[in-house]
């Protein structure tokens, strides 16, 4: 099991008896578990295990019928902009005409009242995500002309310019080739180690130790949850996808 916050590490993500239905179909089921700030966790399963749904209901996409989400002691619904969601690169616009600055910046409208103009302090914030990920040099550039992984760390900026805590990726290394990959699995390890708690539904059942902390395997219930070469053995796979992977 992954274990409970320990004294001085930092509070983060609560999960307690999630059930989510869509209709009569019922995509999550007793979901219970919780993970600290500064960790990464895997979310394994395959094709409808619930994984999209898990971390859409976290981030308060999508409302659970019970069961409750909360980050750092507080309702999802309280902590509104730390937490964010970032789709498969596929269900993305990539022809919208902006630039990756443009897109960066829209990290901040959430920061921005009625009246309030886009200042320093939100250019900085927008500086800074573009440093971070690596794509400062990138920022006048249209986001359809990006290489895939170029992508990946553009829709990463947006969400560390709106100053989330938490990033729940949706399959943010599919499609991507090994050189864009590797950059992109150290760029969060760095998130990590700087506080930040990183989600991330994944395919690739053999980088999952290499990459993440830990594991969550999820076929619409939870199979297993742990360190990550503790979760994928091939009981656990058997269960999850019917035969060892």
């Amino acid at each position: 099991m992954i274990d409970p916050p320990q004294v001085g590490e930092a509070p983060g993500l609560e999960v307690s008896n999630l059930h989510v239905h869509y209709g009569p179909i019922c995509a999550l089921h007793g979901i219970s578990f919780s993970a600290p700030a500064g960790r990464s966790v895997a979310l394994l399963g395959g094709n409808g295990a619930g994984k999209s749904t898990l971390m859409k209901c976290v981030v308060g996409l999508v409302a659970p019928g019970t069961g409750e989400v909360r980050w750092k002691g507080q309702p999802v619904s309280a902590g509104t902009g730390r937490l964010a969601f970032l789709p498969q690169r596929a269900d993305i616009s990539w022809s919208f005409p902006i630039t990756v600055r443009g897109l960066v910046e829209m990290g901040r409208y959430p920061h921005l009242g009625l009246w309030s103009r886009f200042g320093g302090a939100h250019r900085e914030a927008v500086d800074l995500a573009l440093e971070r990920m690596k794509i400062a040099g990138l920022a006048k550039r249209q986001i359809g002309a990006l290489s895939g992984g170029q992508q990946q760390r553009a829709l990463i900026a947006r969400a560390l310019a709106m100053e989330a805590e938490a990033l729940l990726l949706d399959e943010p290394f599919a499609g991507l080739d090994q050189p864009a990959q590797d950059l992109l699995a150290d760029l969060l390890r760095d998130l990590v180690a700087k506080g930040h708690l990183v989600m991330a539904s994944h395919h690739d059942l053999k980088s999952v130790e290499a990459i993440f902390d830990e594991a969550i395997l999820l076929n619409g219930g939870l199979i297993a949850r742990g360190r990550s070469a503790e979760v994928v053995t091939e009981e656990n796979l058997a269960k999850a996808f019917g035969r060892p992977e």
